[in-house]
């Protein structure tokens, strides 16, 4: 498989507080990847620099081959028409009905007729497991998997070939957890999409990803698959992922 984000030497400061000194990771075509560490370790720092929301002090972080160090606006508007992001709460519009929110990016970025968006929208809703009775609510009517898997409809509707969630199952209860670890690794066999997660849930790490890197003291610990992580030797490995030598 080939790299389609590559993260070099990246140096991230907030002041004189350094989060990442020197953080190196490749991230492969269409593969679920994991960035994970512990609370402050800066995981989601580092999606949030993948996706052009915060600046890095060095270094730098390819993206399909395009390196966003210096990158032009009209270059990157395009770049981020390649991706989607789910953001950790959801962060639907609470003044619009389901169908309204995973329509919006289509209204936005595209001169589709009315007609042709909802039927796309509802087509996202269906592939994202949201019961058809749910179409016209409003957030606030909501559970919290039923928001999850809204905000995932609309994270679809542009066929991005990058999907960044963040904390994808946080606030779920186990069982809504697990289900959707099981929409996430579906949708990525289905369309073929490359997946990037900041987690720290067990049984995402265990069920969905292929691969994963883990931040610790400001640099990646370890990059991989689960596998080699269990045979990894590093205390602070096996005390963040429970796992010893078998």
């Amino acid at each position: 498989m080939s790299t389609i984000i590559k993260a070099r030497d990246i140096i991230t400061k907030f002041g004189t507080n350094i989060v990442h000194d020197g953080v190196n990771i490749d991230i492969k075509e269409g593969e679920v990847y994991g960035i994970l560490g512990g609370s402050g370790s800066g995981k989601s720092t580092l999606m949030r620099e993948m996706i052009m929301l915060q600046s890095f002090q060095g270094g730098d972080i390819e993206v399909m081959g395009k390196s966003i160090k210096n990158i032009s606006y009209k270059d990157a508007i395009e770049l981020k028409k390649n991706w989607a992001v789910l953001f950790q709460f959801g962060a639907l519009y609470s003044s619009l009905n389901v169908i309204e929110n995973v329509s919006q990016p289509l209204i936005e970025y595209t001169n589709l007729p009315k007609e042709v968006i909802e039927q796309i929208a509802l087509s996202k809703l269906k592939m994202s497991g949201l019961k058809e009775e749910a179409t016209y609510l409003f957030p606030s009517e909501l559970s919290g998997g039923m928001k999850k898997r809204v905000a995932l409809a609309r994270a679809l509707a542009m066929e991005p070939k990058i999907m960044f969630l963040d904390e994808p199952t946080s606030g779920l209860d186990p069982v809504s957890a697990e289900n959707f670890d099981r929409l996430v690794r579906e949708l990525a066999s289905l369309l073929n999409l490359t997946i990037v997660m900041v987690t720290h849930d067990l049984h995402t790490i265990e069920h969905v990803l292929d691969r994963f890197c883990v931040i610790y003291e400001k640099k990646i610990l370890f990059e991989g698959s689960l596998e080699e992580a269990k045979k990894f030797e590093h205390y602070a490995l096996r005390e963040f992922l429970k796992v010893g030598k078998n």
